[in-house]
């Protein structure tokens, strides 16, 4: 098994996963149907067509740069300007950046990656509204076996700007949750884009941190003998 890397930045993205009528929230990390929705438009496939290949990608995301969350409030007339629409919010992610692996055979990755660098319908990060930066995929790398390996050894994504004014030394990380772990049901496991039949199924998630690959590790605290007060070999406890 190899994988495949994405770097998912730009001015603004919306991963929903259970927004309804007129409250359309984002989560704070890409959802897999929101992905998987992007390969798809990459190679060019249509709502109707079969995803299930997709959905069988071993999935998970990295949050190298947070960003922050902004709302936008839109109001709405009809076109002869008689029917007054219904108000409604939209929340987007502002200025974040992700690193997303997807593992699976070679072959099927080197697919993807050949699609992404020249897709056949455009892209989005989670709604038409929000264009990716370039380039999107980062490559496929065999030097990693599965998602988790890539995810704690490549290097940190984040725009240099937000470089200079942080320095987190831990990243947050998102999984498909493996037998054992704790986690968290998100429905994003698309089943079908059908538009006259579009279904999502339940995922389970496993949240966790690693270090950052780009910074120092984090110091492990130091135990035992000497431990404690020991300046330049002089223990203050040793009577």
């Amino acid at each position: 098994m190899s994988v495949l890397l994405l770097r998912l930045a730009g001015p603004m993205q919306a991963w929903g996963d259970s927004s309804r009528f007129t409250r359309r929230n984002t989560r704070k990390e890409p959802t897999k149907s929101g992905v998987i929705g992007l390969l798809a438009a990459a190679q060019g496939r249509s709502r109707e067509d079969d995803i299930e290949d997709l959905v069988r990608l071993e999935y998970g995301v990295r949050v190298d740069q947070p960003g922050r969350i902004i709302r936008d409030f839109q109001t709405e007339r009809s076109e002869d300007s008689k029917a007054v629409m219904p108000l409604s919010n939209r929340y987007y992610l502002s200025d974040a950046v992700f690193l997303v692996a997807l593992s699976a055979s070679e072959e099927v990755l080197l697919s993807l990656d050949a699609a992404l660098r020249s897709p056949r319908w455009p892209l989005y990060l989670g709604r038409r509204a929000c264009p990716a930066s370039l380039p999107i995929t980062l490559g496929v790398r065999q030097e990693y076996s599965n998602v988790r390996q890539a995810l704690s050894a490549e290097p940190w994504q984040a725009d240099s700007w937000y470089r200079k004014r942080h320095s987190p030394l831990r990243l947050s990380v998102a999984c498909d949750a493996q037998e054992g772990e704790s986690f968290e049901s998100q429905s994003d496991l698309p089943l079908t884009f059908s538009i006259e039949n579009r279904r999502y199924a339940s995922r389970l998630v496993h949240h966790f941190e690693v270090d950052n690959p780009s910074l120092p590790s984090v110091p492990e605290q130091v135990t035992g003998p000497g431990a404690f007060g020991e300046v330049d070999g002089f223990d203050p406890m040793s009577f």
